[in-house]
């Protein structure tokens, strides 16, 4: 890509990938502006980059904030304003919400103004295989998945007037989506245990805390990063967290080690935590609770002062756990209730609303055990 000169705009390498973000300085994010991800460097990134540089640029001369685009009506974005005024939109997730808006700002530019029902197959063809070249296939995937929910809801809000589309009509259904590649890295305990100790010995161990628990309990990042010392709860042998799980509200159950358990116990007594019951309980080496960027980028940090080759994410700690309780016997039941999901017997995760269930949560633990104690086995056979 050739140089652009936006203020405030760079551009950072992340998994082999270039990709744009808008960072402002530690004074504009006193005033309200954050970090923006804007996307595989290029023409778009530079574009969602402006617009926040001139976002700044108003607000440091006082000036009112542009007026809200309006919409024709009967067009897409139209519907799109009205969902986002609904019931259904308010009780969605965060992250979910978010997911729409990633997802919508692909389809704005082009669609926005359009009334759905006008929009021909060979148009939304030639924008997806656009998307799939500009933007990749993950971001691709997200997009045309946002169209289709839009589509649908659109059709919905299609009963009186304005119309919008018949949701039997909806162009994509002709185009077939090209999925991301589901990811495949695994870890094993040994494996994080120098990052664990490693993270320990830097300063950071609310990370090294964290690390430890995923790896005991499984829990998703997001669902780590916000415990509190009112999750933690007296079962199992050195204590659990329960939760809420942040992408389905399904309740969780997490386990601890006598490793995590020694862990949190020696970071409670370090002067950064604050042991208020409804606080994040895990921080940064600077005493703030992690965020989902700064929990990332501690661990690659970590991780590269062990491995500077290693490439393995820490999101890859979660399947790992259900890889090492199948080897080691887990059923499918038991497993669901560990993840806090049902599996199914094509292997993909469903929401589901069963009870926490403390005896299948340790039944997983078991068969952990047991895998470890077969793969040392295994490798002991091996040097013979």
């Amino acid at each position: 890509m050739g140089n652009v000169k936006i203020p405030y705009y760079t551009v950072r390498d992340r998994h082999g990938h270039r990709l744009g973000y808008w960072a402002p300085t530690a004074k504009m994010r006193g005033e309200g502006f954050k970090l923006v991800a804007c996307g595989a460097d290029g023409p778009a990134a530079w574009a969602l980059a402006k617009v926040w540089n001139d976002r700044w640029q108003a607000h440091r001369r006082g000036q009112a904030p542009a007026a809200k685009r309006v919409y024709p009506v009967g067009s897409l974005g139209e519907a799109f304003e009205r969902y986002k005024r609904t019931e259904t939109w308010d009780r969605k997730k965060p992250r979910t919400r978010e997911d729409w808006n990633r997802g919508w700002r692909y389809i704005e530019p082009i669609f926005g103004d359009v009334a759905p029902c006008t929009i021909p197959f060979d148009v939304l063809d030639e924008w997806y295989a656009d998307l799939l070249e500009s933007a990749g296939v993950r971001e691709a995937h997200r997009a045309m998945k946002i169209w289709r929910a839009l589509w649908v809801v659109a059709a919905a809000m299609s009963t009186g007037r304005p119309f919008y589309c018949s949701r039997d009509a909806d162009p994509s259904l002709g185009i077939r989506r090209t999925s991301p590649q589901r990811r495949q890295q695994a870890w094993q305990g040994h494996e994080l245990r120098p990052i664990i100790q490693e993270a320990w010995r830097q300063g950071y161990r609310g990370l090294a805390c964290l690390v430890s628990i995923m790896w005991d309990t499984a829990f998703a990042p997001v669902d780590a990063r916000q415990l509190t010392l009112g999750d933690f709860i007296d079962a199992g042998r050195w204590g659990a967290f329960k939760v809420a799980r942040a992408k389905t509200g399904m309740a969780a159950l997490g386990t601890l080690s006598r490793r995590s358990n020694a862990l949190m116990r020696a970071y409670l007594g370090w002067p950064h935590v604050q042991q208020i019951r409804n606080m994040p309980l895990f921080r940064t080496r600077e005493g703030a609770a992690y965020r989902k960027n700064s929990l990332a980028e501690d661990f690659r940090t970590v991780r590269a002062l062990v491995d500077p080759l290693e490439r393995r994410q820490m999101l890859d700690i979660r399947r790992s756990v259900a890889l090492e309780a199948r080897a080691g016997g887990a059923s499918t039941e038991h497993l669901g209730a560990k993840l806090a999901n049902t599996i199914s017997t094509n292997a993909e995760l469903e929401r589901t609303y069963q009870p926490v269930d403390l005896a299948a949560v340790q039944a997983v633990d078991q068969a952990r055990i047991v895998a470890r104690r077969q793969a040392r086995a295994n490798k002991g056979r091996r040097k013979v």
